[in-house]
């Protein structure tokens, strides 16, 4: 059976999901980041990392940095309601800019003996990994760096016996003298 024809052209739109890291300079006070929030859950909008942390003490400003994840027009439509929300003095896509750093830490416990400990400890080094705590039947490794490294030596970590992964979240700034 044919369906009948729409008044309106629809055209098929797929556009490829983006990954974008927003940095929000926003007032420090209650309530702020559960209105930031309630924008993409209320929308519909996944967030992929979220780190909050007061960043300038005498103005009580505070940064939210959140890695989202969407098609162009999605990025671009949060970002335009992010800069409309009153607590919000700007909103920087750094993963437009081009010249930004981002960094992660992770912890990551790892259970094992023999063999299996030993690469454990090889592959720390390897990854530049610390060791900040150690029994004989375990070790927690601490590891810096972007989220695909991390990513990488969690799943490095998993036939060697990982037994848990406690992540931060994204932390980013742009390179050079200037601020947000």
């Amino acid at each position: 059976m044919n369906q009948p024809a729409s008044a309106y052209f629809l055209e098929e739109r797929h556009d490829p999901n983006e990954t974008h890291t927003l940095s929000v300079l926003v007032q420090n006070e209650p309530g702020v980041l559960a209105r930031v929030i309630g924008l993409f859950s209320g929308r519909g909008y996944n967030i992929d990392s979220l780190t909050v942390s007061e960043t300038e003490n005498q103005k009580h400003l505070s940064r939210i940095t959140i890695v989202t994840t969407g098609t162009p027009m999605v990025i671009q439509q949060i970002k335009h309601q992010l800069d409309r929300m009153i607590p919000v003095y700007r909103v920087v896509d750094m993963t437009l800019t081009g010249s930004s750093i981002e960094r992660e830490l992770a912890m990551v416990k790892v259970r094992g003996g023999g063999d299996h400990r030993v690469e454990a400890l090889r592959l720390a080094d390897a990854f530049r990994a610390r060791v900040i705590d150690a029994t004989t039947e375990s070790f927690v490794f601490e590891i810096t760096g972007n989220s695909s490294k991390i990513s990488q030596f969690i799943d490095l970590m998993r036939p060697l016996g990982l037994v848990e992964v406690s992540r931060t979240g994204v932390a980013a700034i742009t390179r050079g003298p200037e601020g947000m």
